[in-house]
């Protein structure tokens, strides 16, 4: 550890998804990691209602770790802030193209021709436009079309409350013939509208058409604290690595927390998250994913979401992730030194 001034307060935010970080919060690992050095852990979520919850997205915040979905990470690093990527983790979340009940839409070649809803929100950086924009282009990829080939029309959706209630709305009223939704609200939400699957993009083969927000997924922390401190960096991934080996053996308590997080009843996280998603939430840096996560940065930056070009294997740090291995091997109680 650097002479830089110890931080009374380390930071971390997660999105409603399936997270190591969400796993160690719940079972109350990372405050009892840091507890004894009197350095309280505190979720940016939970935090008092003047804190700055904006840095869940700028990740302006230097002791702040993040765990969530990679355009708004994208986006910050892009604007200039000092992150640094530190894992990445793959778990398939449910990301479908829904259509009007009765249209006789199926499989992604239909989707030719077709009005998609591109939703549009008052926000710095519209991740659920660029979610939409990636769906779609996905789909219609992997069966040899493009964006060109269909019409893209803006839903704008202030004023609706509730994930994907604007495009939803808009295909009840016939303006759109099909929107992309995922996850375990989006279960819920479709259900509620009566709407039908034309497009199961998790059934498509080629990762490379599921590539999105979620997938994969980074975990970030701020180069300040890195530099400062490396050493509470390492010991925070290694308690989420400790978290997700718990996961890999405790789906039911898994499938709780992720209730919990996305704020979807049961039959919503049954219906996003495949059998086997609690043993998926060990993060790595292997080629594989950063090879998908430079194809998402090249997508969002021709679709004019970044500023600039991020270089995902320049921003990527392999070192804290080895040294919190190190540390979740070692025995309970035992401390293994930094390595060269």
């Amino acid at each position: 550890m650097t002479s830089a001034r110890v931080p009374d307060t380390l930071w971390f935010t997660r999105c409603p998804v399936p997270t190591a970080t969400g796993v160690a919060a719940d079972r109350g690992w990372l405050e009892g990691e840091f507890a004894p050095d009197g350095i309280a852990v505190r979720s940016l979520q939970d935090a008092e209602p003047g804190a700055d919850r904006a840095t869940h997205f700028t990740h302006a915040l230097p002791g702040l770790f993040r765990e969530g979905g990679n355009v708004p990470a994208l986006w910050a690093r892009s604007r200039g802030e000092r992150t640094r990527l530190v894992g990445l983790t793959w778990i398939e979340e449910r990301q479908v193209v829904l259509v009007a009940p009765g249209s006789p839409a199926r499989g992604a070649a239909a989707l030719r021709g077709l009005r998609l809803a591109l939703p549009r929100h008052p926000v710095p950086i519209d991740f659920w436009r660029a979610m939409a924009l990636r769906g779609f282009e996905g789909a219609l990829a992997s069966a040899g079309y493009g964006l060109d080939d269909a019409r893209l029309v803006d839903v704008p959706a202030d004023g609706h409350l509730g994930q994907w209630a604007a495009e939803l709305d808009a295909l009840r009223r016939g303006e759109v013939d099909a929107v992309y939704v995922k996850g375990a609200l989006a279960v819920e939400a479709a259900r509620r509208a009566g709407a039908e699957v034309a497009v199961e993009l998790d059934a498509l083969p080629d990762p490379a058409h599921r590539v999105n927000n979620g997938t994969p997924r980074p975990l970030t922390v701020h180069q300040d604290l890195l530099d400062e401190h490396p050493e509470l960096v390492a010991r925070f991934l290694a308690v989420l690595l400790r978290a997700a080996d718990w996961a890999a053996d405790e789906p039911a308590e898994v499938a709780r927390i992720l209730g919990a997080e996305t704020g979807a009843g049961a039959e919503g996280v049954a219906g996003a998250y495949r059998p086997g998603t609690h043993r998926t939430l060990h993060p790595d840096l292997s080629d594989a994913r950063l090879d998908l996560l430079a194809q998402q940065e090249a997508a969002l930056r021709a679709h004019a979401f970044l500023p600039e070009a991020v270089d995902v294997r320049a921003w990527a740090d392999p070192e804290p992730l080895r040294q919190a291995r190190r540390r979740a091997a070692a025995p309970v109680g035992t401390s293994p030194r930094p390595t060269p």
